[in-house]
């Protein structure tokens, strides 16, 4: 049990950074085209996220593997019954990974146009889809002793759709801030006004989604028996207003570490309210599968606990050296420059 509760605390936590790293990737992703008004400020934009993305994609890999190795019930269920939408984040990511590499081979703005397409779509699909994956698992999927009773139209349910909004906003939101912080001048400012008129949306999209999940799902069950977790959601309230406050001081930088935390915390307001389920049963409880009937055995478990307590902090490690090294601001005239860009 002690182990079990030990993977569900690092599922959430694996989960939630991948969100806080990946999200404001799909946001730059998202807004390259509105923001970039020229290819060279298109390759500024894009380079922003250059040495990081594929990075921290990482944390994807984990998240999905720890699924596998800690619960693969549940992995081998999620990835049946949310099939359609996990597929579609798939070839949208890796539709994503060649567009940033292939966009620059060939001096035509036809082919650049196709990939920057692609870059937006491989950003906001996998931002609405993981929202609506989410989203659906937040309420329940719809799933008994013969399996699941739906198709991929069931999970565009409005709960559904409204999660995956709020993603797309709060990784616009993201990336945007980023924007603020890694470039200067004219795109700095569009970035920076993005920032401010997307909050007000994402603002309205935070304040549905709370009243929305109390009808919903069972969420706030966990919150009205252990009070004490209320601190997590009020977390995410303050850290959301702090992006809005830094933003006006025009303290960028901290605006974005408010919006990192606004994420994480948001992230972990479903974990805790999910305990102990991991994909309840919209059905019948009974069905539903927990980190208890769903996990591998104790010894597996121990095993992957001191695998990650040796080689989580290596990848901590080296992505903050990765940050560190490419922390300066980037300019068009350094992307005029430089021939190996993207």
């Amino acid at each position: 049990m002690e182990f079990q509760i030990t993977w569900f605390i690092l599922w959430g936590v694996l989960w939630a950074v991948y969100f806080m790293l990946d999200g404001f990737d799909f946001g730059v992703g998202i807004l390259h085209s509105f923001i970039g008004k020229n290819d060279a400020e298109k390759r500024v934009i894009i380079n922003t996220i250059g040495p990081v993305w594929n990075g921290n994609e990482v944390w994807l890999i984990t998240a999905g593997g720890a699924t596998f190795a800690a619960f693969p019930t549940t992995y081998a269920l999620m990835f049946s019954y949310l099939y359609t939408p996990l597929l579609i984040i798939l070839f949208a990511l890796i539709f994503r990974g060649v567009a940033f590499e292939f966009r620059g081979k060939v001096d035509s703005d036809g082919w650049r146009k196709g990939w920057d397409i692609a870059i937006f779509l491989g950003s906001f699909l996998p931002a609405l889809f993981f929202g609506v994956a989410f989203g659906n698992i937040f309420q329940g999927i719809p799933m008994d002793a013969n399996g699941y009773h739906g198709t991929l139209f069931t999970l565009l349910n409005p709960y559904g759709l409204l999660t995956g909004i709020l993603f797309v906003l709060l990784f616009i939101v993201h990336g945007a801030l980023w924007l603020t912080v890694k470039t200067n001048g004219d795109m700095g400012k569009r970035a920076s006004s993005v920032a401010d008129k997307a909050w007000y949306a994402l603002l309205v999209a935070a304040v549905l989604f709370l009243a929305h999940t109390a009808f919903a799902t069972n969420l706030y069950k966990n919150y009205l028996d252990n009070p004490v977790w209320f601190v997590v959601p009020v977390i995410a309230v303050l850290a959301l207003m702090g992006i809005k406050l830094f933003e006006a001081k025009g303290a960028y930088l901290k605006a974005f570490y408010s919006s990192c935390l606004t994420i994480l915390s948001v992230t972990f307001t479903g974990v805790i309210g999910l305990y102990p389920n991991l994909i309840p049963s919209s059905l019948d409880k009974n069905y539903s599968l927990t980190i208890f009937n769903s996990s591998s055995s104790p010894y597996t478990l121990k095993i992957m606990t001191v695998v990650a307590v040796l080689f989580v902090p290596v990848v901590i490690a080296y992505q903050i050296w990765v940050y560190r090294v490419f922390r300066s601001k980037l300019t068009v005239d350094e992307m005029l420059k430089d021939t190996e860009s993207y």
